[in-house]
Parts: structure tokens; C-alpha cells; sequence
């Protein structure tokens, strides 16, 4: 009994000694971000590429697939209400609302996330980042910051594409091979969504995701033991902690915006 709650208590301590250093750690990066944006072409940008354009296939292809299923299932369920027409409507509100930004920052974390904490943990283990710090290059200004803030800028876009794809992908299984009427599909769905509520929640949805993704990439591959077996581990709790963030996250914004709803 004494051992298991002594291990309790020390899981304890150093969660929130984790914790701790996370915020700190977050706070640094903020400070040390000027470079990040005064050389915005040559650092940023590249790690946007890097996180956002070589996502593109998966995340793109997944979409697509999602609104197939979504419209099979939609006009499964659509037709045995005589709503077959309101097709467009549910693809559009369950891609811009939940799965657009919730599906594309899961595929973010396990493709984007993880190569940053392999990076940065490679970087670690090889002690490339002691030689920064040697030659008076801050490493959190010069490798931390731009990964962290080209997750950040990159995440929305691929959330957009992701149910932009979706919605193609209903329209495609809904009215070219199902056959529903293209105009009410397209009508009913411009008519429903609500830019404020609707698209402009799914940007803040997938800004706040990338936030956390980002920021828990960055970290893992900072804290991680320097070794092979260290990096694969912070490899393993960037995908773990990344998408419990993301469900989390999603559940608290969602609350929020159906407050403001009612």
C-alpha cells in the first residue's frame, strides 16, 4: 500500500513539475519569437512547407473520403425522413462545425507534430543545440520558434482544405452517383451555414488546435532524453497527448459556442 501510494505521489509531482516547465517553456518561446517573424521568408515559411504543404496528400485525401462516408450516410439516414435535399446541409455543418477541424488536427499531430519532435529530439541527441548555445545563437529563437508558429499558421489551412474536400466528396457521392438535386444541394447548403457561427467557430477551432499541437511538439522533442529510446517515447506522447488536447479542447470550445448560440 505504501508503495503504490508513494508512486502515486511522485507521478503526481512530476506532472506538475512537467507542467510547470511546459508553461514556462511556453512563455520562453513567446519572448524569443521576434526572429520568427522579422525573418519570416527564410524561417517561418520553411516550416510551414515543411508542416503544412507535405500534409496536403493526407489530409486531402482523408477529406475526401470523410464526406464519401458522410454522404452515404447522410442520404441513408436523410431519405428515411423524405429530407434527402438537406444533404448538402448536414455534409457542410458536420465538416465546418466538428470533423473538419477535429479529424484534420489529428492527422496534423501524427504526420507534422511528430517529424518536429523527432527533429528537434535528433537535434538534441546529436547536441547540435548545445552548439548553438555555444556560439551565442539562441536555439528556442532559431529552431524552436518557426516550427512552432509554421504548425501554428498552417494548421487552419489544411483544417479549410480538409472540409473543403469533405464537402466535394458529398456533393460527388450525393449528386453525381446517388442522383440529388444538385441546386437543392447547393441552395440548402449556402442557405444553413452561417458564416459567423458556422465557419469563422471552425477557424478558431483549428487555430486552437494548432496551437496546442505545435506547442506540444516543440516541447516533447525539447524534453525528450537524448537518446533512441528517449526520442521515440516523446514521439509517442506527442501523438497521445496531442489528440486528448484536441478532444478536450473541442468539447470546452463547442460548450462555448453553444452557450453563444442560445
Amino acid at each position: 500500500m505504501r508503495k503504490a501510494v508513494s508512486r502515486l505521489g511522485a507521478w503526481a509531482i512530476n506532472a506538475v513539475w512537467r507542467l510547470g516547465f511546459a508553461a514556462r517553456f511556453f512563455f520562453g518561446l513567446l519572448a524569443y519569437s521576434g526572429q520568427s517573424f522579422r525573418r519570416f521568408r527564410s524561417l517561418t515559411m520553411r516550416e510551414i512547407y515543411m508542416s503544412g504543404v507535405l500534409s496536403l496528400l493526407i489530409i486531402t485525401v482523408s477529406g475526401l473520403f470523410v464526406g464519401l462516408v458522410l454522404g452515404l450516410q447522410g442520404f441513408e439516414t436523410l431519405q428515411r425522413f423524405g429530407s434527402s435535399e438537406a444533404l448538402g446541409t448536414l455534409v457542410a455543418l458536420s465538416l465546418t462545425r466538428e470533423l473538419g477541424p477535429v479529424v484534420a488536427g489529428l492527422l496534423f499531430a501524427s504526420r507534422a507534430g511528430t517529424a518536429v519532435t523527432a527533429e528537434i529530439g535528433l537535434m538534441k541527441t546529436t547536441e547540435q543545440l548545445k552548439a548553438m548555445d555555444m556560439m551565442a545563437v539562441n536555439p528556442i529563437s532559431r529552431v524552436v520558434a518557426p516550427r512552432f508558429w509554421g504548425g501554428v499558421f498552417a494548421m487552419p489551412l489544411l483544417a479549410a482544405l480538409f472540409s473543403a474536400m469533405g464537402i466535394f466528396g458529398g456533393w460527388l457521392i450525393g449528386v453525381v452517383l446517388i442522383g440529388v438535386d444538385g441546386g437543392s444541394f447547393w441552395s440548402q447548403m449556402q442557405a444553413a451555414v452561417d458564416f459567423r457561427y458556422d465557419i469563422v467557430n471552425g477557424v478558431i477551432k483549428s487555430f486552437v488546435f494548432g496551437v496546442a499541437v505545435s506547442l506540444i511538439a516543440v516541447f516533447e522533442g525539447w524534453d525528450c532524453v537524448p537518446t533512441a529510446e528517449g526520442i521515440s517515447r516523446a514521439i509517442t506522447r506527442t501523438v497521445v497527448s496531442s489528440a486528448l488536447a484536441i478532444l478536450a479542447l473541442d468539447f470546452v470550445l463547442t460548450s462555448f459556442m453553444f452557450r453563444e448560440l442560445s
